[in-house]
């Protein structure tokens, strides 16, 4: 399975935007769904949003309005613009892909990127 890499994460005001990236190999990317995930210590890992092959987007209902996932599959990414933010954003995001939108969904992967951090703090 190939590793994912995020970025964009950081510090932001509750009410800012941030807009964080996943990139992978461009070749086939357009196959995959992509999922974004977050985690905070002591809870599950929570999937907040999730594209297609094609395009088709889904949303938790704790960010949905408030967050826009997308993807330009000739540069092999997947950006989450994260609008609104909350406090309780915070969190380290992670994705992963699978080729099946039921793999993304259920999140069980054997291996994860490093992630990316967001503080949402006054």
């Amino acid at each position: 399975q190939v590793r994912l890499e995020e970025s964009g994460g950081g510090l932001a005001q509750p009410g800012e935007s941030l807009t964080l990236s996943c990139k992978g190999p461009p070749i086939e990317f357009s196959l995959y769904a992509v999922g974004w995930y977050r985690s905070v210590p002591g809870k599950s890992r929570e999937l907040v949003a999730t594209i297609t092959s094609g395009s088709y987007t889904d949303y938790s209902e704790s960010v949905k309005d408030r967050f826009t996932i997308s993807r330009n599959n000739e540069e092999g990414t997947v950006y989450l613009q994260m609008d609104r933010l909350k406090p309780e954003d915070s969190a380290v995001y992670y994705c992963n892909r699978d080729h099946f939108l039921s793999a993304v969904k259920r999140g069980q992967f054997p291996t994860w990127g490093q992630g990316t951090r967001v503080t949402v703090a006054p």
